[in-house]
């Protein structure tokens, strides 16, 4: 086995994400060698760790009281909490819209990578505050993602 290298990535420009990005929205995007699918690498991604699971606690109990979303909105296919927005065999989105900002994921395959990006559109000043706070957070959970999906790649 090779150590698995998660690498900050460009989201390459044929994403449907690419659509919905405008002036003051968040993006990042990260990658990791793999040739699984995104429904495949996905499922990897939104099954949390232990560790992720309790600070998804922390963040249901802080936003709570400011009535955020904390398990998306009913949806027939969801991958974790998300509900899907896209599917193909290239892509997959998932994410939703809360009152405070839109939010979606791309898990996206391309040349032997799968690429995990955020896209984070803020509504109000709680739109671009909520970012920032967990930004350190977010960071960690998404590279952690990949490495497990890195992890996943090699046991196949």
């Amino acid at each position: 086995m090779h150590s698995i290298k998660v690498t900050e990535a460009n989201l390459p420009q044929n994403s449907r994400l690419c659509q919905r990005i405008s002036d003051g929205d968040f993006v990042d995007c990260y990658r990791v060698q793999s040739n699984l699918s995104p429904r495949q690498a996905g499922n990897i991604i939104t099954d949390f760790p232990g560790w992720a699971q309790f600070l998804l606690a922390i963040r249901r109990i802080v936003t709570t009281p400011f009535e955020l979303s904390n398990d998306g909105p009913a949806a027939q296919d969801k991958i974790g909490i998300f509900p899907f927005d896209f599917e193909s065999e290239q892509e997959l989105i998932a994410g939703f819209n809360d009152k405070h900002l839109d939010f979606r994921v791309s898990v996206f395959s391309k040349d032997n990578n799968i690429f995990l990006a955020t896209w984070v559109h803020p509504h109000n000043i709680g739109g671009r505050v909520y970012p920032r706070s967990i930004l350190p957070f977010h960071i960690l959970i998404a590279r952690d993602a990949l490495k497990r999906v890195g992890l996943a790649e090699q046991m196949t």
